[in-house]
């Protein structure tokens, strides 16, 4: 390799380990090519196919996973935020493409992150087919880097999920998130680390855990739950749960003219969310306008489907929650508290 190249910060010789590590990974060794080949005559192809493209980024949740030096999940995370905005399109996930760029090209580390990508894509049922690696020293610290990725789908044009779908009295099922998945890390680390002088090792009662392990757990993937519900028409509209919190997401979902009617107290919500929104004297609309809540997605269901659609979530061993209804009114996501008796 050129020692001048090296001189100035770059590792070529690190790279081309990294390269050799995500084809063992993986077990694609096509992988490297100047671009990455998917073969479409295998695929069930419908009358009139559309490919459904995502792509996105885990945000500042790296930062936490860099401070931890834990790194092993991470790729879960960008996987699960490309594939799961493509599977809320009614599309199943083909293949997905990464990007890591880095200071420097730390090999156990950037295995730790290629087998959290390989992990998810196998999660997902997606291939691994390209990616880059980019060592970069005056763009990032040394032990900083920045993950992107790129996600394509497959679906048929009159089965893809639109708003369009969804008619009053319709039922919102929510699923479950793993925690607060990727994000709103930037006020997370600000109550937790700015605010309040916690560190990632200490463990708070009311997580039972430490903060590191909460902070990271890994962004659930529901395609595996959610495609045989496509595939048997049960689903109208979906609402992935990402950047944006339930508010903004859950109205992506619907029409205008539509409200989504969400049951407060219908699901549980997980201790980190509540104690945040102590430890940073949030109110209930900064919580639904930054977090999950709890529910990872949101399906929107006509009521004759939805026996049908608990009885197959129910049968891959997805929970689910029954939260709310469509309604007709012109805010577009409201909170009802559970009437009591």
């Amino acid at each position: 390799m050129s020692d001048a190249y090296k001189k100035a910060g770059v590792d070529l010789t690190a790279g081309y380990d990294a390269l050799k590590t995500v084809k063992q990974l993986s077990g694609n060794d096509q992988l490297g090519a100047f671009g990455g080949l998917f073969p479409l005559a295998n695929q069930d192809l419908t009358a009139d196919p559309v490919l459904v493209a995502g792509s996105d980024g885990v945000g500042t949740k790296l930062l936490v996973a860099i401070a931890a030096h834990q790194h092993a999940t991470i790729g879960v995370d960008l996987v699960a935020m490309c594939v799961n905005d493509v599977l809320a399109q009614g599309a199943q996930p083909l293949f997905f493409l990464d990007y890591l760029g880095l200071g420097k090209t730390e090999s156990a580390r950037v295995q730790a992150i290629l087998t959290g990508v390989v992990s998810g894509c196998r999660q997902a049922g997606a291939q691994l087919i390209g990616g880059e690696t980019a060592e970069m020293p005056d763009m990032y610290a040394q032990d900083h880097y920045d993950l992107a990725g790129f996600a394509v789908g497959i679906a048929n044009r009159r089965d893809l999920l639109t708003p369009a779908n969804v008619r009053p009295g319709d039922v919102l099922i929510g699923l479950p998130s793993n925690g607060l998945h990727a994000n709103g890390f930037s006020l997370v680390r600000d109550i937790l680390f700015k605010q309040h002088d916690f560190s990632l090792t200490d463990v708070l009662p009311e997580l039972g855990h430490s903060l590191q392990e909460e902070l990271l757990r890994p962004t659930r993937i529901y395609v595996n739950s959610v495609l045989p519900l496509l595939a048997q028409q049960h689903v109208a509209s979906i609402a992935h749960i990402t950047g944006g919190g339930l508010i903004e997401n859950v109205a992506r979902a619907l029409p205008k003219g539509l409200c989504a009617e969400l049951t407060v107290g219908s699901w549980p919500v997980p201790a980190i969310m509540s104690l945040l929104g102590q430890l940073g004297q949030l109110t209930p609309q900064d919580l639904r306008e930054t977090f999950n809540l709890g529910l990872g997605m949101v399906l929107v269901v006509h009521p004759e489907h939805l026996a049908a659609t608990l009885h197959q979530l129910a049968a891959v061993d997805q929970p689910a929650y029954q939260v709310g209804q469509v309604v007709t009114g012109t805010t577009p996501v409201v909170f009802k508290e559970v009437a009591h008796g």
